[in-house]
């Protein structure tokens, strides 16, 4: 079973290996690889369309496809004659809601590294957001900021300005109920160093920015324990779905995400998170939502209550009741 993309040299390799042992080729398709490199090469190169041809006609060697979204399955179909069945990504059972107690432990761990997560002022065993009486008791605190989360690739089909443009509009149409925001950005790539030097540049104060590595384990405990997401993701193809709404949604997490071609086969508009076109919608929906917050979290609520249906089948169950009986059923052919 091979994964698309990467397309070459693995397609090639693949069907090599295939063709050597006698054995049969399954494609999961997640995006075009062809359109991931035109970011960087554009679509007349001579190296993108050899990686759309080595798709194309490899794509055609395999025995089974998969495909992640209905607009990809008929887009292999129409321009490809490629057959694919649509097995949408669902999250591993470590992406779900975080308890408060959990959430209380990871405020502590991350306030001994990063200082925004500390109590202010200082106070023994209270965080930013949660406090734990004597007798264990954990409780948020009424005083805690919106805890805003959003994990980029810092690539180009991520456009993390739209994010930095409407947290600055967020900024400027405050007035002294608006909620402070902590924003928490994690990943590493290219363009963070760039983009941080402009989060430093601004002056800001109803947001605060945090980046921090996370450990795998704290990651979906930090989406668990946040109260809203925000997904600047941009398909290449506007055929894929970002795996990091998916793992939001898991942990019963709402989300703010780009509106591209086949996003709504995941974000419902109004119904689990909203959709934006650009930093104005994005900071118009952050003000709707976030007003009246920590009290009055309606649209929030209603959106997490939505979720719930979501977090019942995890990917075990998609790859038993979609993807083995694709396997089963070549191996009897």
């Amino acid at each position: 079973m091979l994964q698309n993309p990467p397309t070459i040299p693995t397609f090639v390799v693949a069907w090599f290996v295939s063709v050597v042992r006698s054995s049969q080729l399954v494609i999961d398709w997640h995006n075009y690889g062809y359109t991931i490199l035109a970011l960087k090469l554009g679509f007349r190169h001579p190296l993108v369309s050899i990686s759309k041809w080595v798709e194309k006609i490899f794509g055609r060697f395999a025995v089974a496809n998969i495909c992640v979204t209905n607009a990809m399955r008929q887009d292999l179909i129409r321009n490809w004659q490629i057959s694919a069945t649509t097995v949408y990504d669902r999250p591993p059972d470590i992406f779900k809601p975080t308890s408060l107690q959990e959430q209380h432990e990871l405020f502590v761990r991350l306030s001994l590294v990063y200082p925004v997560f500390q109590a202010r002022p200082p106070s023994q065993n209270t965080t930013r957001f949660t406090c734990c009486s004597s007798e264990g008791t954990v409780m948020k605190l009424a005083t805690r900021p919106v805890l805003l989360v959003s994990s980029t690739s810092w690539t180009e089909d991520e456009d993390f300005k739209i994010l930095l443009d409407a947290l600055q509009d967020y900024e400027e149409k405050a007035t002294d109920d608006t909620p402070q925001i902590l924003c928490v950005i994690t990943g590493k790539g290219p363009q963070k160093e760039m983009y941080m030097e402009k989060i430093a540049s601004q002056t800001w104060k109803k947001v605060e920015f945090c980046l921090p590595w996370l450990t795998a384990e704290d990651y979906p405990l930090l989406l668990g324990s946040a109260d809203i997401g925000v997904c600047l993701h941009n398909s290449s193809s506007g055929l894929d779905l970002p795996m990091k709404v998916v793992d939001m949604f898991g942990c019963g997490l709402p989300v703010c995400a780009v509106r591209f071609n086949c996003i709504e086969e995941l974000v419902k508009d109004d119904e689990n998170g909203l959709l934006f076109d650009n930093s104005n919608q994005l900071a118009d929906h952050l003000q709707d939502l976030l007003r009246g917050f920590p009290e009055k979290l309606d649209k929030l609520e209603r959106y997490r209550g939505n979720l719930k249906a979501f977090q019942e089948h995890r990917w075990e169950e998609q790859w038993q009741v979609k993807v083995l009986p694709l396997f089963q059923e070549e191996r009897t052919n």
